[in-house]
């Protein structure tokens, strides 16, 4: 299950609105076959896994979630397993979707074939938490990625940003791009930056979708993202306070506009997230600025926080690294789980799970 869980992992980012799911089948102790979910969520796990394995008679399938039981695009997994007459299968979560939840495993057992359940379900959990915040709460999973110096700066008082980190925590962040749906900023820094937002220098064969919070529609459709979102997606939250022009611009240059209300005059964020979820993502890396950041923990939006710190001092007088929280007191502050801690060149890059 831990090789399925690995193998799982390589469509992370790809796969949306589809869970990432891996597959092993097992006979006699040796692999016969691998599969992890494709890219745009099809083919799945289990036939990679059968295809590859020819003869999956009597083997043991470890898959990393319950096996589907409706007819989409494609067959049932269920049905596949069944067919191929293996004679066991172990599953790591039982799938949330109403059209699932339990079914695939009742086909399996009907069909006289052994099931285990619950095998290294909080790894698959950890593994899968952009698809099961989806399904359950309407929700993408956020992770929220700052860079900032030992004294908490962003950037220097003029704005200076490039490069807080060094090199080997921007080709990090290349890859956290890479297993992630979207990344996302705010207006403010894609006017300050004019960033791409792609991954760069990985051999990457897709890119995420680049999200924008712009009320107003404020950034510059000759922006680099706009120059480029014909070839990779470009998708723009706005409120009814974006000008007609604004939106026909931006609409030309080949972006998605998507409308959210407001609230106290810039897009509710709330309502931003589920309007991305509705349209299928799971998980979003966001690098917007402080604002931005502050106002996702105010509203309870934030699941992860990976912090890049350098080995810099700025002073008071540069840029905070979050925005206003609204604190009256310190039991109000937010208590984040360190998670992970490594080293990247001379920065430190530290993982939290935040309430």
């Amino acid at each position: 299950m831990a090789h399925a869980l690995h193998l799982g992992a390589r469509g992370l980012g790809r796969t949306w609105p589809n869970p990432a799911v891996g597959c092993v089948l097992v006979r006699d102790g040796l692999i016969l076959g691998r599969g992890w979910t494709q890219p745009g969520g099809r083919p799945h796990a289990e036939t990679m896994a059968l295809a590859q394995a020819g003869d999956a008679s009597g083997a043991t399938a470890y898959v990393t979630l319950e096996p589907c039981a409706h007819h989409g695009q494609t067959p049932p997994c269920a049905e596949a397993l069944i067919a191929a007459r293996v004679a066991r299968v172990v599953t790591a979560l039982t799938d949330p979707d109403p059209r699932v939840a339990g079914r695939g495993h009742a086909m399996l057992r009907a069909a006289g074939i052994a099931v285990t359940e619950g095998m290294l379900a909080p790894e698959a959990r950890a593994a899968n938490a952009g698809f099961l915040k989806r399904v359950t709460l309407g929700l993408p999973f956020v992770t929220l990625k700052m860079a900032a110096t030992l004294d908490g700066r962003t950037a220097t008082a003029s704005g200076e940003s490039r490069w807080i980190t060094g090199p080997q925590a921007r080709r990090a962040v290349h890859a956290l791009r890479l297993t992630h749906d979207a990344v996302m900023v705010g207006s403010g820094t894609a006017r300050a930056d004019d960033p791409d937002l792609t991954v760069r220098d990985l051999g990457a064969g897709h890119q995420p979708v680049r999200i924008v919070i712009d009320s107003r529609l404020s950034h510059a459709p000759t922006s680099r993202l706009g120059q480029s979102a014909r070839q990779t997606p470009v998708w723009l939250v706005h409120t009814d306070a974006a000008a007609a022009a604004n939106r026909q611009a931006w609409m030309g240059q080949g972006a998605t506009l998507i409308p959210v209300a407001a609230s106290a005059h810039h897009a509710d964020l709330t309502a931003a997230l589920r309007a991305l979820a509705g349209r299928g993502l799971t998980r979003i890396l966001c690098e917007g600025g402080g604002q931005l950041a502050a106002a996702l923990i105010r509203a309870g939006l934030v699941d992860q926080v990976i912090l890049h710190s350098a080995g810099a001092l700025i002073g008071d007088e540069g840029r905070p690294a979050f925005g206003t929280l609204a604190l009256i007191a310190l039991a109000q502050a937010p208590r984040l789980t360190l998670l992970s801690e490594r080293r990247l060149g001379n920065d430190i890059e530290t993982r939290w799970s935040i309430p």
